[in-house]
């Protein structure tokens, strides 16, 4: 069982705390700029959805989403297109990205991140 997590009744799924400072952030992106992302929530906790973190440092990545994704800032500003349009996303603020959609990622922000279905690797064949 992992830190953080309560066991709960037969056959049920432990409750689980997670603290993003805890986390094994990877290099997704720069230079110029820089951007780490770290899985929170992984496939052996839910399958049915995926959550994480990130923090953008000025680098641009661009991707097309093969999930449904959820996207709220914690602290600074997230710039992101999507399909040529422009967002700025600050905290308290939350955007809904669609499957298949073509963005990029920018701007000054940890944020969180939630994606569905979680194991959209293995449905690609990338995993």
């Amino acid at each position: 069982m992992s830190p953080g997590a309560k066991s709960g009744a037969a056959g049920k799924r432990p409750v689980v705390l997670v603290d993003q400072a805890s986390l094994d952030y990877t290099q997704r992106g720069g230079p110029p700029g820089a951007a780490w992302v770290a899985r929170a929530v992984s496939n052996e906790v839910s399958p049915h959805i995926g959550f994480g973190f990130a923090r953008w440092e000025g680098a641009e990545v661009e991707w097309t989403v093969l999930y449904d994704e959820l996207i709220f800032v914690i602290e600074g500003t997230l710039e992101l297109r999507a399909d040529d349009e422009a967002f700025r996303i600050v905290p308290g603020q939350l955007l809904w990205i669609p499957e298949g959609t073509g963005l990029v990622y920018g701007g000054h922000a940890l944020f969180g991140y939630v994606v569905r279905p979680a194991n959209w690797r293995e449905l690609h064949g990338l995993a």
